[in-house]
């Protein structure tokens, strides 16, 4: 009997260290191609989640981690796609939200959402998610903290300007 038991401890012991490598290895979070306003101080990053559940964004900062003027996520769908704007009064059908409002749900890679529409799939049910940042000086990169299934990672995007 305690034989069994002590095989079932390290079954769980082993099944659990593999999953951490296998996440820590394979973040969920994807983003897609930047979009930009034509001085980058508004950059839309199109994120999504290729993991099994929610993603929660947790920090954003920009350029070497100053804070930008103004952080949202738009919550939008594929035919919709997402607004470059530096005010989000006028966004209202691109669901403008607080960033900590949103969690990322799965399958919603951009690059997922983009086949979708390639192929006539694509739904207005289906979700889209746009970090939208707005700062007085040009954005050259967004770094991100996020949690998924309780662990913390990072992820740098480069905006190309």
């Amino acid at each position: 009997m305690n034989k069994k038991i002590v095989i079932a401890v390290l079954i769980v012991i082993v099944s659990s260290a593999g999953l951490f490598a296998f996440v820590k290895t394979n973040p969920p979070l994807e983003t897609g191609s930047i979009a930009a306003s034509s001085d980058y101080h508004t950059v839309v990053a199109p994120v999504g989640s290729q993991g099994w559940s929610g993603v929660e964004i947790t920090g954003v900062s920009i350029n070497g981690r100053d804070e930008p003027e103004e952080q949202k996520m738009q919550v939008s769908n594929p035919h919709l796609g997402f607004i470059i704007t530096d005010t989000f009064d006028e966004a209202a059908e691109y669901g403008i939200r607080e960033i900590d409002e949103v969690t990322i749900e799965p399958d919603t890679a951009p690059s997922t959402q983009l086949e979708k529409l390639n192929e006539g799939t694509a739904t207005e049910d289906d979700k889209s998610y746009g970090l939208t940042v707005v700062n007085d000086e040009p954005v050259h990169t967004l770094e991100l903290t996020y949690r998924y299934l309780g662990m913390t990672f990072e992820e740098t995007i480069q905006v190309n300007n």
